[in-house]
This record gives structure tokens, sequence and C-alpha cells, in this order.
């Protein structure tokens, strides 16, 4: 299975890239905003979605995100000082103020979200290296 490697600069682009990242876990101290460079970026451990294997519980694998252009970040609901709190992101959407500037949303199990207030959509998606047998394969009660 090739590393995936992904762009996000609009709204489509962006959808792919949450749909890829639903359900992968990090480390509170895994993420940060690096300032001087307008950057924020995180380390996960992203369920391999694109596997398509019934038979077994699933893959994960190590991957790299980070925003660019990213002005302010703002989280609510996270314990920032748990450095070994685990996250599970759920989403993340974009939202437009004042084009092509935003607010981009990290949306993580039980409610916690990370903003970044972004000049404009830039994000990148790397996969870092082999899967692993996953644990347990994520499920979602569908309405």
């Amino acid at each position: 299975m090739p590393d995936l490697k992904l762009l996000a600069l609009d709204q489509e682009d962006l959808e792919v890239i949450s749909a890829y990242t639903q359900d992968a876990v990090l480390r509170v101290n895994e993420m940060g905003f690096a300032m001087s460079d307008n950057r924020f970026a995180l380390i996960m451990n992203r369920y391999v979605w694109e596997e398509d294997d019934p038979k077994s519980k699933g893959l994960r694998r190590r991957s790299a995100m980070h925003f660019d252009k990213v002005t302010k970040v703002k989280s609510k609901g996270i314990n920032l000082d748990s450095e070994d709190g685990v996250l599970d992101l759920l989403s993340i959407t974009f939202r437009e103020t004042d084009a092509p500037s935003g607010v981009v949303t990290l949306s993580f199990a039980g409610g916690g979200t990370v903003e970044l207030m972004v000049e404009c959509l830039e994000l990148r998606l790397s996969d870092l290296g082999a899967s692993w047998a996953a644990k347990a394969t994520p499920h979602h009660e569908t309405n």
C-alpha cells in the first residue's frame, strides 16, 4: 500500500483529508503551534480507511499533518497540560470568514476542539512509515 501524501487548498480537498484522518489517535503533546513559522502540526496514528479487508480489524499508520498560514490557535475542552492525554480525531472542517481566510476546526471525541485561524486553507498530510494491525475497527452509530 503506497504512502498517502495529500494537499488541501479548498473545501473539497479538506473533506477528503478529513475522511482519511477520521478516528486518528494522538497524544496531546504530539501537536503544537510554531508561531514563528505560522504552522500548526501534529503526529497521529491514523486508521487506514482505504484498506479494504473485511476479515481483519484493519490497520493504522503513523502520519503527520500540518497547517500553514496559521495566525492564532484556540482550544476548548482539551487539557493541554495532560502530556499523556489521548485524543480521537473525528473531523476537520473549514469556515470561511473573510475570503480566503477562515477558521479550521479539529473536532475530537468527547467534544474537545482546536480552532486554527488561518490566512487561507493550506494543509498537508503525509504517511511516515509502515502500517501495523489495529487493535479494533472504529465504529460509529448512524441515525
